[in-house]
């Protein structure tokens, strides 16, 4: 499983978020529709931990 910082934003892109700023090492998306927001973590090329992983994926996929 790739869990690469650049795959979490391609998820991200693929389901209507946008980015809106960034703080620190993190990336805040909103979401085009209901205006949800959510920080992504990206810390040069180090991959995520798995839970974190797919704590973020679970939030981009269903925004709701």
């Amino acid at each position: 499983m790739d869990l690469s910082p650049k795959a979490i934003l391609k998820i991200a892109k693929d389901n209507g978020w946008e980015l809106v700023r960034i703080n620190g090492s993190h990336h805040i998306f909103r979401h085009q529709e209901t205006g949800h927001t959510v920080p992504i973590p990206i810390r040069g090329n180090r991959d995520l931990k798995l839970g974190t992983f797919r704590a973020i994926v679970k939030i981009l996929q269903n925004p709701g």
